[in-house]
């Protein structure tokens, strides 16, 4: 063998130019080009429907529409509407060969639909490749994506991957199960408890679509509730959709759902699954081998077949909003989608959030409640202990465990163990009348009144300052900070009851269950545990630090947190008790008393309709440097019904914490700005500050650390 042979079969490297001369001819007269990165240059293109519609995956808002491309006759099967593509993004008109242009980068996105001729008049790339010829969006979901990102003036991008899982081709090549046929229609069960709960299991069996916000009696019974109304949709033959706020929840309804229908049925989607997993749980609905979908917020978006039904539980809870762009909210999504699919809807919980009580306000749901004796037999007995009880138990106040609380402890350890329930660290005080406890809030906008250095109140809304402040409540003038954190309260209650073994919850290692046996638990909020046959009792200490936010969901939040762990407690009949540290006239207090958090939602509803908060109106915050947000604001082209609030300084993010959703990067200055619109407006709002950002990126002015962020109905606004 010669040198020249050598050197032809080991390649082209050090080929004399001759012979790199017939390669380059032999790749120019091949009929399917194969040279990478792909142009498809000369390649024939689709003799029908020639052009691909793609949304590339570039999450900016200047960039939020979909781009034509060419479809080579090589990629014409497997490029179908709704699989995942990957094209050439960025090359301009001056790289145009032989009518196709090239070059720019390989970037990912979906192929939306296929075209006869485009309406660009200039030459179009071709596709590179089709990544998979799965295809895993459909015009249904591709509708909720738009309306979701017109929603929250985002883009469409963004909330397509939010949407539709990682790719993981092991799982794609594994197929799914064939779809077992339709369950029976089930029992009533629990749900013989609540007035009209038959006859909305019944709605679900025969098809219909009926839409209620479900006040549940506490108890563990709501897990398989939830089961027997997702059996009743599957029993129609139609598709179901449940949403929990967290990975405890979600287990427990899978384990009621698999004790009802068995294996095979429903799929559970969550983040904890690892990518492989939840692709190929996700896939299973998308080919429509599962009918119902259990998950976390991650599940807001699954493709369910025939969707009949959406359930979201405890919509109050902080888990239930995206942090990633464009931060929708689950109720929201799920709202979205049972007018867009004509579904049945049901929002549930033991508490009541005020936008589930707007939507029975305005007719758009039905109460599902149990009556007045159901609720005393579920419910335990609630006791209060307030300023006047502590100042006649001043070693008790010291001691932070006031003497009934003592008592009730003792007793309730002769039985099962006791919850003891503290706020988290790092609630940051307001200030509110020393009189009445009512908050102090601006007369202008009615946001929070803070203290400043220099002992001046300043709004921490509009950032106006208020030199004459008087309690509308009481006409009082004196102003107090409320009590915040809880401090070495496992200590203090080892040491009080040295041989009762004292158990801890919290965000570092969170407890699912414990024994029945006699055992103090100390959680923090959202982190009870459940125990086995129920607690015995509960303490809930420093309740003014969780009254104390300064924050307008501050009352509603403490209610549904309370709520939430007295409905671990076992009923007053046997024993069950409560016992709550906070003053007992306060609003929120007196619904726990009475159980009755549907009526304080109702008037809280009532008050910030007179004051223009949400939900009643939309609002949007608008936050960055100064000289952005100054920018900003001059630019947009608001409603003419909008109000613009502040701009007022946000706290600085110290180094080493962690960094709150929209909020500045540590050591930063930045500024936000509240604008408000009336009932009606919200889509308006949203259209014309999603213009101002996108004309903004546009000019190139969003890149870096300083950039403004816009977020649509921000669950913390103060």
């Amino acid at each position: 063998m010669s040198s020249e042979d050598g050197q032809v079969r080991g390649g082209a490297e050090g080929a004399p130019p001759e012979q790199l001369a017939f390669i380059r001819e032999s790749v120019r007269q091949a009929k399917t080009p194969r040279a990478k990165p792909r142009t498809w240059r000369g390649a024939a293109l689709a003799p029908e429907l020639p052009v691909a519609r793609v949304l590339v995956d570039k999450g900016v808002l200047h960039l939020d529409r979909y781009f034509d491309y060419a479809v080579p006759e090589e990629l014409d099967a497997d490029a179908q509407p709704g699989v995942r593509v990957r094209v050439r993004f960025g090359a301009g008109r001056h790289r145009v060969r032989e009518g196709r242009r090239e070059g720019g980068g390989l970037i990912d996105g979906f192929l939306v639909e296929r075209l006869a001729e485009s309406d660009y008049s200039g030459p179009l790339a071709a596709l590179a490749q089709v990544v998979s010829p799965e295809r895993v969006l459909d015009e249904e979901l591709l509708g909720l994506a738009r309306a979701v990102a017109d929603r929250y003036a985002g883009s469409l991008a963004d909330v397509l991957q939010l949407a539709v899982p990682p790719r993981s081709a092991r799982a794609e090549q594994r197929p799914s199960p064939e779809p077992l046929p339709a369950p029976g229609v089930p029992e009533v069960g629990s749900w013989g408890r609540y007035e009209h709960g038959d006859a909305f299991l019944q709605a679900l069996a025969s098809g219909g679509s009926p839409r209620a916000v479900w006040s549940a009696l506490p108890g563990p019974e709501w897990s398989e509730e939830i089961a027997r109304v997702v059996a009743a949709t599957l029993a129609s033959g139609r598709g179901a959709l449940v949403v929990l706020p967290d990975g405890r929840a979600v287990a427990r309804v899978d384990a009621s759902l698999t004790a009802l229908l068995g294996d095979g049925r429903h799929a559970v989607l969550t983040a904890d699954a690892g990518p492989e997993k939840r692709y190929r749980e996700w896939l299973a609905v998308r080919r429509g081998s599962v009918r119902a979908v259990v998950g976390t917020r991650a599940a807001m978006f699954a493709p369910v077949r025939d969707l009949g039904l959406v359930v979201i539980w405890d919509d109050g809870d902080d888990s239930h909003s995206e942090p990633h762009a464009p931060q929708p909210h689950a109720r929201d999504v799920l709202l979205l989608r049972a007018a867009q699919d004509k579904c049945a809807f049901l929002l549930g919980g033991w508490n009541c959030t005020v936008e589930a009580a707007q939507l029975v306000e305005s007719g758009w749901a039905r109460p599902l409640v149990a009556g007045r004796e159901q609720v005393r037999g579920a419910a335990p007995l609630v006791r209060t202990v307030g300023d006047a009880d502590l100042a006649r138990d001043e070693a008790a106040r010291a001691a932070r465990l006031p003497t009934l609380a003592w008592q009730v402890v003792r007793e309730a350890l002769r039985h099962g163990p006791v919850l003891v329930q503290v706020p988290r660290r790092g609630y940051v005080p307001r200030l509110a009348c020393a009189n009445c406890r009512a908050p102090a809030r601006c007369r202008h906008c009615s946001g929070p009144l803070e203290a400043q250095d220099a002992g001046a109140l300043r709004c921490g809304w509009c950032g106006r300052e208020e030199g004459a402040w008087h309690c509308a409540e009481c006409g009082g003038f004196r102003l107090r900070a409320q009590v915040v954190g809880a401090r070495r309260t496992a200590e203090e209650l080892g040491r009080a009851f040295p041989a009762v073994p004292v158990r801890t919850s919290g965000r570092e290692h969170v407890l699912d269950t414990v024994p029945g046996a006699p055992a103090l638990v100390v959680s923090t909020p959202g982190a009870e545990p459940v125990a086995e046959g129920g607690y015995a009792a509960a303490l809930l200490l420093d309740g003014w630090a969780m009254l104390g936010r300064p924050d307008l969901r501050a009352g509603e939040d403490a209610l549904r947190r309370w709520i939430g762990a007295c409905a671990l407690v076992r009923p007053q009949g046997v024993g069950g008790t409560v016992v709550v540290v906070a003053e007992p006239t306060l609003r929120p207090v007196q619904a726990l008393v009475r159980w009755d958090p549907v009526g304080h939602a109702v008037r809280e509803l009532a008050e910030r309709a007179e004051l223009g908060f949400p939900p009643v109106s939309r609002m949007a915050e608008v936050s960055g440097t100064a000289e952005a947000v100054g920018e900003f604001l001059r630019a947009v082209e608001l409603p003419g019904e909008a109000e613009v609030l502040g701009p007022v300084a946000v706290p600085v993010t110290a180094p080493g914490r962690p960094r709150r959703v929209g909020g500045p990067p540590p050591g930063e200055r930045w500024e936000r700005a509240l604008i408000r619109v009336p009932p009606g407006r919200g889509a308006a709002l949203a259209a014309a500050l999603k213009a101002a950002q996108a004309a903004r990126m546009a000019r190139g002015g969003a890149g870096g650390e300083a950039a403004v962020r816009v977020r649509i109905d921000p669950p913390d606004i103060g």
